[in-house]
């Protein structure tokens, strides 16, 4: 099934809904990201650990923590309904729904995994470059727009007309 567009009476969704839907996950994340943060901080500096690696240790495990969470996360919603709370507020969802779990997997590892290293420096840019051609790729690819994620896995993501 990996490779192969779904069926084609959908209808797929623009871009902007795409990225909106992705940013509206990464605020709430975000969140989470600055919550565990301030944690890790004062945990660290209970131990005297803090001062190790120039006081970034708390920011790399935060960001370590808080990108598995949201790879695991859109593993398990795209899995279970085909849209994540993003994509259920821009009215878009992937199909087709109903895959193994495999091949979400595969989606989730992708992206939205390269979050996992986002906190570790240098390894950061290069991440961060690679999450950037991958929505370049999404842009390129007319008229489905699916990036290598949704290749990888057979998917596509669309408008939710219901």
């Amino acid at each position: 099934m990996a490779g192969t567009p779904p069926r084609g009476d959908v209808t797929p969704a623009e871009w902007w809904e795409r990225l909106v839907a992705r940013l509206i996950e990464a605020l709430v994340f975000g969140v989470f990201y600055y919550i565990l943060f301030i944690a890790l901080w004062g945990i660290f500096r209970t131990v005297g650990v803090l001062d190790a690696f120039e006081g970034r240790l708390p920011g790399v495990f935060a960001w370590v923590f808080t990108g598995l969470a949201y790879t695991v996360y859109d593993w398990f919603a795209l899995s279970r309904g085909g849209r994540t709370f993003g994509k259920a507020i821009m009215r878009i969802r992937v199909e087709p729904r109903g895959l193994p779990p495999g091949d979400w997997l595969k989606r989730a590892l992708l992206y939205p995994a390269p979050a996992i290293v986002m906190g570790i420096p240098v390894i950061n840019l290069l991440a961060g470059i690679f999450v950037f051609g991958l929505g370049l790729l999404i842009l390129i690819d007319k008229p489905l727009q699916r990036g290598p994620h949704d290749r990888l896995a057979g998917t596509l993501v669309v408008k939710d007309l219901r």
